[in-house]
């Protein structure tokens, strides 16, 4: 369905050049932000956690996007469920921010109380003729994709989520992310706009000057190069690189790992982009000397030399390696400021202290996430400046950037804006 009202913002959609960075108002005006939540964070899939965020009976966690507050729980009969925080009586917040444990779900104000399925149970002094049955909470569109929990809060969901899920699911499926647990989250609030978040997190030409743990297991080259600003022996050396990429994504494809790189980031519905990336140094995960955190592998993991199988979606970035995951979700607050919530996945079975030590499993992208908090406030701060005109994108490191802001035209354009 198109915004029934007038538009005030399609001079700055118009506004937007070909291969250069959004004007400044996509950024940083109020009303901007209320049409991006409701086309990027309603009408559109959105990642909100996962299956091993409640992983018993009775687990609920509420997540808060906008206005709306969900509850993410698992019922009585093992199913993950998402219902909305919302009690059908008078509109009251049924349970408070983070995680718990419930028997049922009861509205603190008058004691309405709901099974875990959703549906009123309990509504004191409302009379032999109340109608419990068509009081149940309110439910949103959710699927689970291989243990990643999205939903859409719009009425009528984006059909090609399910070009998301042909994906993933096979890529996804050793991992077994629904036998993980959650060893660890932290909460960032950046100072700027969730596109800032986003566009940074989508390229790389800012790694080696300001991500020096990560680059131990990142390899920057992946993100692009300019070869004419290479010397004869980088050159031939990103070569090099690039050849054993090739070999090395048809061996784990021959021995049934999908690698390629898959990008679904223009003209369409719900955007992302997978690949199976190499990690430097030792190769084996995303840790501050590249081995394993974790010496229980993931799932049905077998081997450490299986890389990174990356996710980036428009709220969202993921990292999958043989001994743990790292998923991030972006949740905007405000036109200025954006909450960032990472999670690390380790084995169900895995023990602290044991299996894994958990600063060596965390530090590489809470010491990166800390960086870019940083960085994307800059940003910010100097696209508030009136000197700031949009600046175009490096043709060689800054390609996703450009796919992702022309997406973004596209889908506000396309909700009428």
């Amino acid at each position: 369905m198109l915004n029934k009202f007038p538009s005030s913002l399609s001079p700055l959609l118009d506004a937007r050049i070909e291969g250069h960075s959004l004007p400044a108002g996509l950024y940083t005006r109020d009303d901007v932000f209320d049409a991006d939540m409701d086309v990027f964070f309603t009408k559109h899939w959105i990642y909100i956690g996962l299956e091993c965020d409640v992983p018993e009976a009775g687990d609920a966690v509420v997540i808060d996007i906008g206005k709306t507050s969900l509850i993410l729980l698992r019922d009585d009969d093992n199913e993950v469920r998402v219902v909305r925080n919302v009690c059908r009586h008078r509109g009251s917040r049924l349970l408070d921010a983070g995680a718990t444990v419930v028997s049922k779900l009861v509205c603190p104000y008058h004691q309405w109380t709901y099974e875990l399925s959703g549906e009123l149970s309990y509504a004191p002094h409302m009379g032999k003729d109340f109608d419990k049955s068509c009081k149940s909470l309110k439910s949103v569109h959710f699927k689970s994709i291989a243990g990643l929990i999205y939903v859409c809060l719009g009425d009528t969901p984006p059909a090609d989520i399910s070009e998301l899920e042909r994906v993933m699911v096979e890529r996804l499926a050793p991992y077994d992310l629904r036998n993980s647990k959650v060893a660890h989250q932290v909460d960032v609030i950046e100072k700027g706009n969730w596109k800032l978040t986003i566009e940074n997190n989508r390229e790389c030409y800012h790694c080696s000057a300001n991500h020096p743990e990560l680059c131990v297991s990142f390899v920057d080259l992946d993100f692009g190069y300019d070869p004419e600003s290479l010397s004869p022996e980088d050159r031939e050396e990103a070569e090099a690189h690039f050849a054993m990429y090739n070999e090395r994504t048809r061996s784990w494809e021959a021995d049934g790992f999908p690698s390629v790189a898959i990008e679904h980031t223009r003209n369409v519905e719900t955007n992302f982009r997978t690949q199976r990336l190499i990690i430097a140094g030792a190769g084996e995960s995303q840790t501050e000397d590249a081995t394993a955190a974790s010496s229980k592998l993931l799932g049905h993991m077998t081997r450490k030399d299986l890389g990174d199988m990356h996710l980036w979606g428009h709220n969202s970035w993921n990292h999958f390696m043989g001994d743990h995951a790292v998923t991030s979700i972006v949740i905007p607050l405000s036109a200025d400021t954006t909450l960032v919530r990472t999670k690390w996945i380790v084995h169900r079975d895995a023990v602290e202290g044991v299996d894994y030590d958990l600063e060596k499993l965390i530090h590489v992208w809470v010491e990166t996430t800390e960086q870019d908090a940083a960085l994307v406030a800059r940003s910010h701060a100097g696209i508030l400046d009136p000197a700031y005109e949009p600046g175009e994108y490096s043709k060689f490191s800054e390609g996703a950037l450009d796919d992702f802001a022309t997406w973004y035209i596209e889908r506000m354009r396309a909700h009428g804006y």
